[in-house]
């Protein structure tokens, strides 16, 4: 990204710019319809017919005066324009949450017709997505702004279309379902309530633009909260095409705020709107910042050092290589859930499987994206980390560690072959060497090592070291193995079995970290009830006295 501030051209031609991508789509509203129909296709959008992403505050489509420019992750041309607001500009934002009271825009006691409205919603924006002309439209704006393969961008639309339908009809107010327990006399109950937090922050990554603020956001609503929502500027074309949806679904404007401003604007913002939950997905450093900012009223899906450990019984070796590779590299190993570690028994160490890693490894191309610019992490810090690993005694590399060739992604972003880099297991247990083999690298790279039987206590002890506990796979069918590594294990979502895997979540299952109690969860009703609704206890103790009731003696 590049931030603009004194090009006259440009700062004429950009309300224009702002005004042309609106009109790219037209909206009808019929008693028995809804259409959102893209007219342009996402390829169109280039330098010579950018496209501008607009904020939302109050019901209020707004173009402040700043605005970055996104360059082409593929070709470092600039092609987009997000209009950003600054600290000056905060000021309705804040408004608009404070707008909002603490028990929210809607409770089991409060203007319960907006969990159907809400059910009424999804159930729109479900069918929509599943058009084939909307869902391709989406697939391949994701595409454009956070490149991966069709199929991988194809995915994302899919889970979240599903979640919607999910949560279509009578499932919203479902979420909000209460329980009672008898008194200790007639006339008394206790019932529990799940209750909206009120003013709330979302704060979501790049590299799931539709998915990860689309569930989020719905989750909020749902429970009765008023979200401002930040997505980052590189990507939030995607989800600001996904709010007008929403909107012309019938979502009302005032419901959700939409901003684009860098890290300190949104710090600022939510400290001095002090929204009472935020929801943060991203990096764990920022995080942990967060977390003190915020006096830890925050949720947290932060990043994970993931880990896949084979087990003894070797088999089906073609299928767990191709596992193995696509939780590694697809998305260009841009995934919170991507496999960064893989524990491989000696057993597994003596088959084709490396090899024929290596091989699935070497089909990727930057032409189907099935490989493509990392960005994060450019490419000579990528090549960096590799030759830091390659000190440690005993490491080698598997294959990639190479930087791509003959293409126009531009320097900011990282570029380079799927790589491997195997460390021995005794090596990795080092304090020396142990923060530098787990250090997180958002993009196409993975630790080997392999155990021998009498070692797994050490591979348990590796697990145990690390900060964040978001994925796992224990790919066996050897049960007494699997209940000695799950029992001594914590990561939130974790799959078990020959299958198993640790990227690729539907929408039916949570998807979340585990040991932190600021952990969130994504998907499912108990994610949205954990993350946007607390418990609240309402006692009814209506009588009757008894006639004869009289003032006891004090206590």
């Amino acid at each position: 990204m590049y931030r603009l501030k004194g090009c006259r051209e440009l700062r004429k031609r950009a309300p224009q710019i702002a005004l042309n991508w609106f009109s790219t789509f037209s909206f009808s509203r019929s008693t028995h319809s809804v259409s959102f129909d893209p007219i342009i296709t996402a390829e169109d959008i280039s330098g010579s017919k950018p496209a501008a992403v607009q904020n939302l505050v109050q019901g209020n489509w707004t173009r402040p005066s700043n605005w970055t420019t996104i360059v082409d992750p593929l070709n470092g041309e600039p092609f987009i324009s997000v209009f950003e607001v600054d600290e000056r500009g905060l000021q309705p934002y804040i408004e608009s949450l404070h707008k909002c009271p603490k028990h929210g825009l809607h409770n089991p006691f409060k203007s319960p017709e907006r969990y159907l409205m809400l059910g009424d919603i999804s159930a729109k924006a479900a069918h929509l997505l599943s058009l084939p002309k909307i869902s391709d439209f989406f697939t391949k704006l994701i595409q454009r702004v956070s490149p991966k393969s069709y199929q991988q961008a194809y995915g994302e639309v899919y889970v979240t279309q599903k979640f919607l339908e999910n949560f279509s009809g009578d499932q919203v107010r479902f979420l909000a379902r209460s329980f009672a327990v008898p008194g200790n006399h007639l006339g008394q109950q206790s019932h529990g309530f799940r209750w909206p937090y009120g003013p709330v922050a979302i704060i979501t990554p790049f590299n799931f633009p539709l998915e990860i603020p689309v569930l989020q956001l719905m989750g909020a609503l749902y429970m009765g909260n008023k979200p401002v929502l930040k997505v980052d500027s590189k990507v939030s074309i995607v989800m600001e095409k996904m709010l007008r949806l929403l909107h012309e679904c019938g979502l009302p404007r005032e419901d959700v705020d939409f901003i684009n401003c860098d890290g300190n604007t949104m710090t600022k913002l939510l400290l001095e709107a002090k929204p009472r939950m935020t929801l943060f997905t991203g990096s764990s450093r920022i995080a942990e910042k967060l977390a003190v900012d915020l006096k830890g009223r925050i949720k947290l899906e932060d990043a994970g050092f993931d880990w896949k450990i084979l087990g003894p019984d070797v088999q089906e070796v073609d299928y767990v290589a191709w596992v193995c590779d696509h939780d590694a590299y697809a998305c260009s190993g841009q995934k919170c859930s991507a496999q960064s570690i893989l524990f491989m028994h000696e057993n597994w160490g003596r088959s084709p499987l490396l090899d024929t890693i290596k091989k699935h490894a070497a089909r990727r191309q930057l032409d189907d994206l099935t490989v493509g610019p990392v960005l994060t992490v450019n490419t000579e810090a990528l090549l960096l980390h590799k030759n830091k690993l390659l000190k440690i005694p005993g490491s080698k590399l598997l294959f990639g560690g190479k930087a791509l060739t003959n293409h126009s992604i531009p320097a900011i972003y990282g570029a380079i072959e799927p790589t491997a880099v195997f460390v021995p297991l005794e090596e990795i247990l080092k304090d020396d060497n142990y923060e530098l083999v787990t250090k997180e690298i958002f993009g196409p790279f993975q630790i080997v090592t392999e155990y021998k039987d009498n070692q797994l206590p050490m591979v348990l002890n590796a697990l145990e070291k690390m900060h964040a506990h978001l994925t796992a796979a224990v790919v066996s069918n050897d049960v007494l193995f699997l209940q000695e590594v799950i029992g001594k294990s914590v990561n939130g979502t974790t799959y078990v079995g020959l299958r198993a895997r640790t990227t690729g979540a539907p929408q039916n299952h949570w998807f979340g970290p585990a040991g932190d109690p600021r952990g969130a969860g994504i998907g499912t009703p108990e994610a949205i009830k954990l993350v946007w609704s607390c418990h609240r206890e309402i006692i009814y103790d209506v009588g009757p006295i008894a006639r004869n009731w009289q003032i006891p003696r004090s206590t």
